[in-house]
């Protein structure tokens, strides 16, 4: 006896409970793939925010406190960097390049950061990609600001349109540098980072709208050589922190031994890849929680397939009675039963993973615009087809007890049923 195209049958004689159950099953495992997909993809950007960048300094706190405003800009240092510490550190031989950093500003709820040249040329993200521009480029005068992808859409901005930053951290505030406005000179590339999410200025221009100072004529350039225009010493005091990157990778732990025990003022040097895996794992939590979730409605669905099974096997005693009078046995039913519930899991596994690739197909502008989310929509991964098998076993052991109930009743009817 051919089981399974009976199977295929009986289910298609039930079809509409039949596809509520694989749409219910679909649904379940669209959201565990998804789920997965959004953890790795979430992973991989967290883990791609900064790259190539071997030290980064800041004043004594802790690591992911420093990884996170420096980084992520989110909140606050306890305390600066002098500027003569930053010398000291960036005149090493041992130091290739540094990357000061100055915080503390914002602009209609995006963080504002003072820099130099150096962040546009060293700054890494990725697979050591590059910061590029999709108009204009770095800034090199005073008052020139490079503004990140979200910024730019969020806010509808242009190259040339005008903005003034303000003191804090809030979207809205009362302590304006109205004063001192920017002009937008850069737009850079979406990275899918804090990046975008950032205005960019030089490092004198945060100093200059701090102390109040009021340029007569033209606006000095950035590093102008005397005599093609007066400008005061617009050198920072201090910084926030600053980003290392060394000749040898071979000298990481002995500058960052070096700087820990620095006498000079307290500060503390970390690797950005360390405290990465460290933040990782507090927020990880919920990451593991979330895919929790997502299993948990995996197995509701599994187990409104044994519902829907388990309520239909009263009205289906005639149709046992029959199957056992034309030579079936009960072994038969109940692999019958078994080939139903691997059908209906099947077919929702594949229900779903059609979905998910449609979802991705659809909302991965979406992601990508809105969170700085890349999902690809390829061939399924390993990962993905050992979630396939896993709810299709999971599926088959679901349909024991519907199965075992109707052996059961075979046993007890045989054709002793009423036709």
């Amino acid at each position: 006896m051919r089981l399974l195209p009976l199977a295929a049958r009986s289910l298609w004689n039930r079809r509409v409970a039949a596809l509520l159950t694989v749409f219910t099953i679909a649904v379940s495992v669209t959201l565990l793939l998804g789920v997965q997909k959004l953890r790795t993809e979430a992973r991989n950007s967290f883990a791609s925010t900064i790259s190539g960048t071997d030290l980064i300094v800041g004043a004594r706190s802790g690591p992911v406190n420093l990884l996170l405003y420096s980084v992520f800009r989110v909140g606050d240092a306890t305390a600066n960097v002098s500027w003569q510490s930053y010398e000291m550190v960036a005149r090493h031989p041992d130091v290739a390049w540094t990357i000061p950093i100055s915080l503390g500003d914002s602009h209609r709820g995006f963080r504002v950061m003072g820099t130099s040249s150096a962040y546009f040329e060293h700054y890494r993200y990725g697979a050591r990609r590059s910061l590029g521009f999709s108009a204009g480029g770095p800034f090199a005068e005073l008052h020139d600001a490079v503004i990140g992808a979200e910024v730019a859409r969020a806010l509808g901005y242009r190259l040339d349109d005008r903005i003034t930053i303000a003191h804090g951290l809030g979207e809205v505030s009362f302590v304006e540098h109205d004063d001192h406005p920017f002009r937008i000179v850069g737009i850079l590339e979406r990275t899918g980072t804090p990046v975008d999410r950032t205005v960019h200025v030089s490092l004198e221009a945060i100093t200059a709208i701090h102390e109040d100072w009021q340029g007569v004529g033209p606006t000095p350039a950035i590093g102008a050589r005397p005599g093609e225009a007066a400008a005061p010493n617009l050198t920072p005091a201090s910084i926030t922190a600053f980003m290392v990157g060394l000749q040898s990778r071979a000298a990481v732990f002995q500058m960052q031994r070096a700087l820990n025990d620095y006498r000079g003022e307290p500060l503390l040097a970390i690797m950005p890849g360390v405290a990465l895996q460290q933040l990782w794992q507090l927020v990880g939590l919920a990451d593991t929680a979330l895919l929790l979730v997502a299993a948990c409605v995996v197995l509701a669905g599994l187990l409104g397939m044994v519902t829907a099974l388990l309520t239909s096997l009263n009205e289906r005693r005639r149709e046992m009675a029959i199957l056992r009078a034309v030579g079936a046995r009960p072994l038969h039913v109940f692999l019958l039963l078994e080939f139903e519930s691997a059908l209906l899991a099947a077919a929702g596994v594949l229900t779903g993973f059609a979905l998910t690739w449609t979802t991705l197909a659809l909302a991965g502008p979406l992601l990508e615009r809105q969170f700085g989310l890349f999902m690809e929509v390829g061939a399924p991964t390993g990962y993905d087809l050992a979630i396939a098998a896993a709810v299709v076993a999971a599926g088959v052991l679901a349909g024991l007890l519907p199965a075992w109930r109707a052996y059961r009743n075979s046993l007890a009817d045989g054709l002793s049923i009423r036709l």
